[in-house]
């Protein structure tokens, strides 16, 4: 990841194409060591190709991914929990209570 953000920064200051030494000068000059074999793999895999339209691709990719089926479970997981939640309120209410009533007035440091 770390290579993949040195290159697009690359790319943002104007640097259409930049190489692995590109790269590699960019994690150095923040105290990284880039990895050889991973920053090779990036570079090949993306020479000739432009990043924009790369990342208008991937937007459109996830365009399509559903991203809202889990709600009817939270929506009754959140009904039970509400009824939890009232019943450890009276707990709460009837345990301050008893407390209360046992120390009779006197504070621990009276």
């Amino acid at each position: 990841m770390k290579h993949l953000a040195a290159y697009l920064l690359l790319g943002l200051a104007g640097n259409n194409s930049p190489s692995a030494a590109d790269v590699k000068n960019v994690l150095e000059s923040v105290g990284i060591e880039a990895d050889e074999e991973r920053l090779n793999n990036l570079i090949s895999e993306l020479e000739g190709k432009d990043i924009n339209e790369l990342i208008a691709e991937g937007n459109g990719k996830l365009a399509s991914v559903p991203s809202g089926g889990a709600g009817g479970a939270a929506a009754g997981g959140a009904a039970a929990g509400g009824a939890a939640a009232e019943e450890a309120k009276e707990e709460a209410k009837e345990e301050e209570k008893e407390e209360s009533d046992e120390d009779m007035g006197f504070g621990l440091f009276d």
